[in-house]
């Protein structure tokens, strides 16, 4: 990210993946300049916090994998 949101800021982050949608009312923590930035999920309802474990639960699948 070229400009990223002041350390601070509210955001909505929204994500999808096929039909899986995500979306958590979130907070920067972290910012730097075409680096990018880090953030806090506040708020996540309970169908995006599936989506999120789903998601989660795949990639680390996917490296045991890769390892193994």
């Amino acid at each position: 990210m070229m400009n990223p949101f002041p350390k601070g800021t509210l955001v909505l982050v929204k994500i999808s993946a096929g039909e899986a949608f995500f979306e958590a009312k979130s907070k920067i923590i972290y910012s730097q300049p075409n680096m990018g930035a880090g953030v806090v999920f506040l708020q996540i309802e309970p169908n995006s916090q599936v989506a999120l474990e789903r998601w989660l639960n795949g990639a680390e699948k996917d490296n045991q994998r890769q390892v193994g």
